[in-house]
This record gives structure tokens, sequence and C-alpha cells, in this order.
């Protein structure tokens, strides 16, 4: 897919502006989530995985994965209890025989800010006028946040600080399609669960805390024995909407929509380099194979065009 195609160049360019706007120019860095650690581990799917997808990875064979966790700001050295490292990142590449990959781009927030890729550039275009060094003007985004109450709910909702990159749950917020044996379709969004309690850090804790420190823990979890969390797939349930990431489907209660169990992630130990192995390492939520479809959400392949543009300026 063309980056025309996704949205047009203009598009791409000035979400990514926006982002830099917002966040500074940080040569060889990511445009957000750009400070995080990188792991390696494997996954095993569920005989329900099998079931709905024919998906090479969704078989039941353990098949190798790398792993991001990450802090959203586009500051590298932003720390780890400061509030603009949150949402987290978790972002997930599985490795299938004859080089072939996909990837599962998530956030710790149940949702996306807005639904479609021009109301994302305006808010985007909003926040970096209210945080310019040069004439900052919170106009523009309180007139946004008036008229989008879902980007509201993302801005105003508590994000606290985690003991643990492994301790939260992340959510994949943009549906996709599985691919059964016989072709049938399934639509829903992945979520992945820790195994671990969630777990969060009192602010008067904070001021305390190393810059570093949910890579420091991550480590010494790891240097424990393997971490496991659990890959979900969150069903559509009767009149949802596929296409806006912003509209979240209920997890609990009368409501709560069908999830289905695909398996197992066993986190194994964190790379030797990291810096190279964040380098290598450009994730892409439209990189799909055999088993798996894009919906109808217009934000997937923009995604997939901004953080490619991206890629490519930070080599």
């Amino acid at each position: 897919m063309s980056d025309q195609h996704a949205g047009g160049d203009a598009l791409l360019e000035g979400l990514l502006a926006a982002l830099q706007a917002t966040f500074g120019r940080h040569p060889g860095q990511r445009a957000t989530h750009a400070k995080g650690i990188v792991a390696s581990g494997s996954f095993t799917a569920t005989a329900a995985a099998a079931r709905l997808s024919r998906a090479a990875h969704l078989q039941g064979q353990a098949v190798p994965v790398t792993l991001r966790f990450s802090n959203f700001s586009g500051v590298p050295q932003t720390p780890d209890g400061d509030p603009m490292a949150s949402p987290r990142g978790l972002g997930i590449r599985f490795h299938l025989e004859g080089g072939a990959q996909t990837d599962i781009v998530a956030h710790s927030f149940d949702g996306f800010p807005v639904g479609t890729p021009q109301q994302f550039l305006e808010f985007l275009q909003a926040i970096a006028a209210s945080v310019s060094d040069s004439a900052p003007d919170a106009a523009p985004l309180e007139r946004f946040l008036a008229a989008h109450d879902s980007a509201r709910h993302y801005l105003e909702t508590p994000k606290p600080a985690p003991r643990s990159y492994a301790s939260l749950s992340y959510f994949g917020v943009n549906a996709f399609l599985l691919t059964a044996a016989d072709g049938a379709l399934t639509m829903g969004r992945y979520r992945i669960d820790p195994t671990l309690a969630h777990a969060f850090v009192p602010d008067e804790e904070l001021p305390v805390l190393a810059d570093g420190y949910l890579a420091d823990e991550l480590a010494a979890l790891l240097a424990q024995g393997p971490v496991s969390m659990r890959l979900k797939f969150q069903l559509a349930g009767t009149g949802d909407d596929g296409a806006d990431g912003s509209a979240t489907w209920p997890h609990s209660g009368p409501d709560a929509r069908t999830e289905i169990d695909l398996g197992e992630l066993r986190i194994m130990a964190l790379a030797d380099d990291q810096v190279q192995a964040a380098r290598d390492l450009a994730l892409d939520p439209g990189r799909l194979i055999d088993g798996l479809m894009l919906s109808d959400d217009p934000m997937v392949p923009v995604r997939s065009a901004v953080y490619r543009l991206a890629a490519s300026r930070r080599r």
C-alpha cells in the first residue's frame, strides 16, 4: 500500500510534523514511544486460536517473538514516572518460517483518542499548538476537546505509573479480521493481559523512582525466570463499528463482548544490545499474513504509512 493511498503525502507529513512539534526532533529516535526496552520470547497459540484463523503463528506450535515495551513520549529522556510516559506501548513481532513476519501494536489505554485520520491530524496539531515554545495557544485544543468526547476522555483519564511493564493490560485499539481454514471471518480487537497482578505506583513514591525503573524492574523479573502474558481477541458484538477505534467495546458487565484466549506470550530475555535491537525493530500494525485481514478501520493503513515514513527518517 502506498503512502499516497494510505492518506496522502500531506496528511502523513502533517502527522509527523505535529508529533515533532510536540516532542521536538531527536535524530535517530522514534517520533513517539522513543524510550523502550526490547525483549525476546515465544508465543504458543491455543486450539481456539487455530479454529478462528489459519495464520501460521496461531496453529499451536511455539513461534519466536520480539517484544518492545515503551513509554508514550517522543522524548527519549522522559523519566518512567513522568505523566508523559503514559500510555505505555507494547509491540510484538512474530517470526515465522521462511522469514515471514506479522506485528501487533498495542498501548495501555483502552481506545484511541479519535476515529479518523483527519481527526487525528487536527488533534495532534492542537496539542502541538498548546505546547509551542514560541507562542503556546491552548484554544485549538480546547475547541477540539469540546467537540470530541473520546479525545477528552483519552487525555483526562488518569494513567498511573505501573510497577512493571508486565503488570499492565495492552489494547490493540484497531479491529482486524481472522480468517479460518474454511474462509469464515471473525472481527475483533487484540488485548494482551498480564498474569501478574495489576500494580501501580502511588504518586508520593514517584519522586524517588529511578528514571529507568521499568527497564530495571523487567530485567530483575526476567532474572528470576520467564514472564507470561496472554494474548486475547475481543469479538465484535452486534452493531459494533470496526471502523472506529475510539469507540470501546465493554470487557465486563452485562454487555461484555466475548473474548477468546489466543495463547501465551512467554518473555524470556532482554536484548543484549538495546540500541541495535530498537533500531532493527520497525513495527507495523498493517504487516499481515495469510489468515489475518484488515477491517475497514481507516487508521490502520495511515498508522502503517506514518510508521514507515518515521522509520525511514530516523535511519
